[in-house]
């Protein structure tokens, strides 16, 4: 459905500066999957994604999707993938049915299709009961909702999704999620989303893109990226005086990592943590070493993120993506 190879984007700043915003992607994508891309602000995640909707042009490489290559057959790409950007795309002073109806005209349908396609539309996203009412009188995951049905007035089989939820409280965000997973089981679609709530990537993306200064830098499922490179987390905690002993008992843990002990705990990251906390703690009662507790936490996609870039996408979530 999607194939890039060495796809990048340039941006001149002056006749001095070029901001090298996309710097040789390569990724393909199959038809039905649900793939997750994420990255820091200004990693070149909507850049990449304004590529292969054909809103800018790259600056070298080649992308195709859905079989059209996006440089040269713009408007047939155009026709085969819905799009929702980071803005509300619906004019705020429009009838929410109008729009929908309007863009299915713009789509090739008559009015009477485009008119039956907006119906089906506003039922299945539950927004039968506002087809009347300005876009401007809608809630923020109103506006959301009917942001996804302009996106799939024409029933595109890849459907692309920027931010979708950012800005919606977490009940709106599951409800939003749960239309648009629902769409794409009834239409077949493949989804491509960005976003920053780490836990929709974990619990919906078959697989997890993780870019970076414009370039993919980890590409696996998500239990997959957490297995490889986060591991399991060992949280123990000693009677005071022990804390020296316990740290040596956890460097010595096969495949042991990131030991370190503060105050009365010792926490040490390793492959496998079912596995690996009853040795630890059968080393440290061997040893006469008291546990007073014992942890073993599963890392997250948070971890991941860390590990490969070194700053946490949480604290990277509140500015503008890019």
């Amino acid at each position: 459905m999607i194939s890039t190879r060495a796809l990048t984007r340039d941006f001149v700043v002056s006749r001095t500066e070029t901001v090298h915003a996309v710097r040789g992607i390569s990724l393909d994508v199959e038809p039905g999957e649900l793939v997750a891309v994420l990255g820091p602000n200004g990693a070149g995640k909507t850049t990449t994604l304004r590529m292969l909707t054909t809103l800018i042009t790259p600056t070298s490489g080649t992308a195709t999707v859905a079989g059209y290559d996006v440089t040269t057959h713009p408007s047939q790409v155009r026709r085969r993938i819905g799009y929702v950007g980071q803005g509300n795309g619906a004019g705020h002073s429009q009838r929410v049915g109008d729009e929908l109806v309007g863009q299915g005209v713009i789509y090739g349908h008559d009015r009477r299709t485009a008119k039956l396609r907006a119906g089906e539309l506003l039922e299945a996203l539950e927004l039968k009961d506002l087809a009347q009412r300005k876009v401007s009188d809608l809630s923020g995951g109103q506006r959301r909702r009917l942001d996804v049905a302009m996106g799939l007035v024409h029933a595109p089989p890849l459907l692309f999704l920027d931010e979708p939820s950012t800005g919606l409280d977490p009940q709106n965000r599951a409800n939003l999620w749960d239309h648009i997973l629902r769409m794409r089981e009834q239409y077949s679609m493949t989804i491509v989303l960005t976003t920053h709530y780490l836990d929709e990537a974990d619990s919906m993306a078959e697989r997890v893109v993780v870019v970076d200064h414009g370039e993919v830098i980890a590409d696996d499922t998500a239990d997959g990226l957490k297995a490889t490179l986060a591991g399991d987390r060992l949280a123990v905690t000693v009677a005071p005086g022990n804390i020296a002993r316990l740290t040596e008992l956890a460097e010595q843990l096969p495949g042991a990592r990131e030991v370190i002990a503060v105050g009365d705990e010792v926490s040490v990251r390793v492959a496998d943590g079912p596995a690996a906390l009853p040795e630890l703690v059968a080393a440290a009662q061997r040893g006469g070493v008291p546990i007073a507790a014992a942890q073993v936490h599963r890392p997250t996609l948070d971890d991941v993120f860390l590990n490969l870039t070194g700053r946490s996408l949480r604290e990277d979530s509140n500015g503008k993506a890019a």
